[in-house]
């Protein structure tokens, strides 16, 4: 059993921000992978399904941002799980927009998500990370990565939240490198 993490903030309001990406992410995998019905657990929204054969856990933490950590730690406790089964898809500023990568452990980078993750099971879990770019100086970050994203960035981010759906599978089987080819594949059609 794996146990995937989207990382955003709780409300409408925060919907089509940059930093909920996360989210977009579960509901994207939810969706294309046919994955029961949203239940109020571990302080989020848990859904169970499988990707392949895998039973996978779908977890998106209501805690806001900043807390994400406690509900990830409440679940993983639950089922027993140790951080290898733990793969988070979050916002990454040092990647291009609408880029995919994968890291294994490291730091937190300056996202609180992150921090409040390491803070309570550590740092050894894997990350999707899902590029947003940079605003060009540090200054701009927290207005960016709150903002939303704009009308011509509607359509990438839809190929780019399919691509992720749709090459899961090698997620599941622990393939990350060809995840991240087979998904820069499908962005390039």
């Amino acid at each position: 059993m794996q146990l995937w993490v989207g990382l955003g903030n709780p409300g409408a309001q925060y919907a089509l921000n940059r930093h909920n990406v996360g989210f977009m992410a579960i509901d994207a995998l939810a969706e294309i992978h046919n994955f029961g019905p949203v239940q109020k657990k571990f302080q989020g929204w848990l859904q169970e399904g499988r990707i392949g054969r895998d039973k996978v856990l779908l977890l998106k933490p209501a805690t806001f941002m900043n807390e994400s950590g406690r509900a990830v730690s409440e679940a993983m406790r639950f089922y027993k799980l140790e951080p290898d089964a733990l793969t988070v898809f979050h916002d990454e500023l040092d990647i291009d927009p609408f880029r995919v990568k994968v890291k294994q452990g490291g730091g937190h980078a300056g996202h609180n998500g992150l921090r409040s993750i390491a803070q309570h099971i550590g740092p050894d879990y894997r990350r999707i990370r899902l590029g947003i770019g940079h605003p060009g100086h540090k200054d701009r970050v927290t207005g960016y990565v709150l903002g939303n994203y704009t009308k011509a960035e509607m359509d990438p981010l839809a190929d780019m939240l399919g691509a992720v759906a749709a090459e899961a599978d090698r997620l599941v089987d622990g393939d990350d490198t060809r995840f991240m080819n087979d998904v820069a594949l499908r962005m390039r059609d």
